[in-house]
């Protein structure tokens, strides 16, 4: 194993074999799981992060590294012989694997860690490090064999670096729909048959065009009065794909098709990249989009926000919306503030994602750093 030349790689290294050693102790831990070391959590840090610095026919590697034996992995594809765990072959086989749900298998062989090969299964708890852009590395696992979902551990910006820490449930006032990505997943719990605003985030971030989501009570029109006149471009009647692709198979049992829902969150994710926000009630019924936000008469204005992150060390910050970003952000705080009941989505060119929401806790509105949740 050659030595570290990315610092991080070592300063956490140790931390995160302790978090993955922590699952595997307790009783929800699959038996078996193969745990990293702090030795080869540093090299396969060091590898993705200098192989996201590489281009290969001019693009940067997009892959995902999985600390797995080959006899666990499910119809494995192995490679003959095994490749050196290198940022060289790495950017070289990324073409190759960049879809999503492929990892690349790293294992040791005589003493060496090698990549093995590829699998598109792995079991919970099992270490993976996904390379997101150059220099932006994730540290993740799922928390169940039978889960989709991954859950977010560390995020490795440069120099930068973040823990993950989730807040317990019921220790912050906000919205009911923002708990899946505000509060931790249990290893027991169900995964959800759809998680639209999960997904509506995700595709949000991705157009890395930004824009404005604004969440408002089904069958009420208080949100009006915060939005400026004539609507750009209003829809009539309200667009209600989102809405039937998750109540017909709730209503006969059956699973969604994702391939359709997945196509429909594009279409009104798309829809924020416009200038103005776009508007669905908590039915996910399109409303409207390219909307102004305006403060009515009489109002405040929202001066003040309380922000947090869902990091290590993460304390609680008040500060001016203007301190958060341009325009979209200025807005969205107002928005939030005159209409307590709703809440926003803010998506940045940069990929910071904010939701902002009124909390009656601190009696001002709550800004939620959740970019490093959506990774």
């Amino acid at each position: 194993m050659s030595e570290s030349h990315y610092p991080a790689a070592r300063r956490f290294a140790a931390r995160l074999e302790a978090h993955f050693a922590g699952h595997t102790a307790s009783r929800t831990s699959p038996a078996g799981v193969p745990l990293p070391d702090a030795g080869a959590i540093e090299a396969l840090i060091d590898a993705g992060f200098w192989a996201s610095l590489q281009r290969e026919e001019g693009y940067a590697p997009e892959i995902s590294l999985a600390f797995l034996p080959p006899e666990r992995a499910v119809r494995p594809l192995m490679f003959a012989p095994p490749l050196p765990l290198g940022p060289r072959a790495l950017a070289q086989l990324a073409p190759a694997v960049e879809r999503p749900g492929i990892h690349l298998g790293v294992w040791r062989q005589a003493g060496e860690l090698v990549v093995w090969g590829t699998t598109r299964a792995i079991p919970a708890f099992c270490f993976v490090l996904e390379v997101v852009a150059p220099g932006l590395l994730v540290v993740k696992h799922r928390m169940r064999d039978d889960s989709a979902k991954f859950r977010n551990v560390a995020v490795f910006e440069g120099e930068q670096v973040k823990i993950l820490s989730r807040q317990t449930k019921g220790s912050l006032d906000y919205p009911e729909p923002l708990r899946s990505l505000l509060e931790p997943e249990s290893s027991d719990a169900r995964d959800e048959p759809v998680d639209l605003l999960l997904r509506l985030a995700v595709s949000m971030r991705a157009h890395k065009r930004g824009g404005t989501l604004l969440v408002v009570p089904a069958g009420t029109e208080a949100w009006r009065e915060s939005i400026v006149r004539p609507i750009a471009y209003a829809v009539e009647p309200p667009f209600t794909e989102l809405a039937d692709l998750m109540l017909e198979p709730a209503a006969e049992g059956e699973s969604p098709d994702y391939g359709a829902l997945g196509r429909a969150v594009d279409a009104v994710a798309g829809l924020t990249a416009v200038d103005g926000a776009t508007l669905i009630t908590d039915r996910y019924e399109l409303l409207a989009f390219g909307v102004k936000i305006g403060r009515p008469d009489g109002r405040l204005r929202a001066e003040r926000v309380v922000v947090t992150e869902p990091i290590e060390g993460g304390a609680p910050i008040v500060l001016a919306p203007l301190q958060l970003g341009g325009t979209r952000h200025i807005s969205a705080a107002q928005f939030a503030q005159d209409q307590q009941d709703a809440f926003a989505l803010v998506a940045s060119q940069d990929g910071r994602f904010t939701v902002f929401a009124w909390s009656p806790r601190e009696a001002m509105v709550h800004a939620h750093r959740v970019e490093t949740l959506l990774l």
